[in-house]
């Protein structure tokens, strides 16, 4: 099975490279190298990039900060990183629009569904940034959000381990990856693929969601074409 239409969801922090904090610009060159491969195969991709790696909403909002302004300031950070993919993916020859959903008119196109579609038809990939432009909603709910009104077949969860283990697999030796899973698998056993909203929406709308390891060349273009690669999360 290929995908006609994907969304692709990068953290924040997958940006950062070996570093812990910012933009790398050569990690940044080389993941968008092989999105751009699967965009001129004729793959419609749409992405959904965290800012973790700059700006984290909860965790500041756990340090005594009011929890909407530090989820604001999240998805300004989004946008920041939505720039740095946009750059290196024209750069790779793809042509790219930045969409927002806070308004933004001198950097980037607001959000309006139908014209991301039409920009996807069109072969250019869409980054939608800063979120849901809520408060109290994560990247991986913007995520999920945006696959459904987009009609992607999929969600690709792009992560730094190769799937979905029982428990974190970089602390113990003994976890236990899953092949695929159920929707109500990964709520009731709290597995870390995204958080519990995106789930029950996915869930709710029958999207698929597959967990891969971003940084094994070629997976997103191995994903893409429907090879068995990482943990697939979908109903029965």
């Amino acid at each position: 099975m290929k995908f006609k239409r994907v969304l692709l969801k990068l953290s924040g922090e997958a940006l950062a490279g070996d570093e812990k904090f910012g933009i790398e610009p050569h990690t940044i060159q080389e993941i968008c190298a092989e999105i751009a491969e699967v965009a001129k195969s004729g793959i419609q991709v749409a992405l959904v990039i965290g800012g973790g790696n700059i700006f984290r909403g909860v965790s500041a909002s756990s340090k005594g900060m009011d929890r909407a302004s530090a989820d604001y300031m999240g998805m300004l950070a989004t946008v920041i990183n939505a720039l740095a993919v946009q750059d290196a993916l024209e750069k790779a020859g793809v042509h790219t629009r930045v969409m927002t959903a806070i308004t933004m008119r001198e950097v980037a196109e607001p959000y309006i569904r139908r014209r991301a579609i039409r920009h996807l038809e069109k072969g250019r990939i869409v980054i939608c940034a800063a979120g849901t432009g809520n408060p109290y909603f994560t990247t991986d709910t913007a995520a999920a959000l945006r696959a459904m009104e987009l009609k992607a077949d999929a969600i690709l969860k792009a992560t730094k381990v190769d799937g979905v283990y029982d428990k974190d697999p970089l602390k113990y030796s003994d976890a236990k990856k899953f092949d695929a899973l159920t929707y109500i698998e990964v709520l009731q056993r709290r597995l870390k693929v995204m958080d519990s909203t995106a789930i029950s929406m996915c869930m709710d709308n029958e999207l698929p969601i597959i967990v891969f390891n971003l940084f094994e060349k070629g997976n997103i273009f191995k994903v893409c074409k429907g090879d068995m690669v990482g943990t697939i999360v979908r109903g029965n």
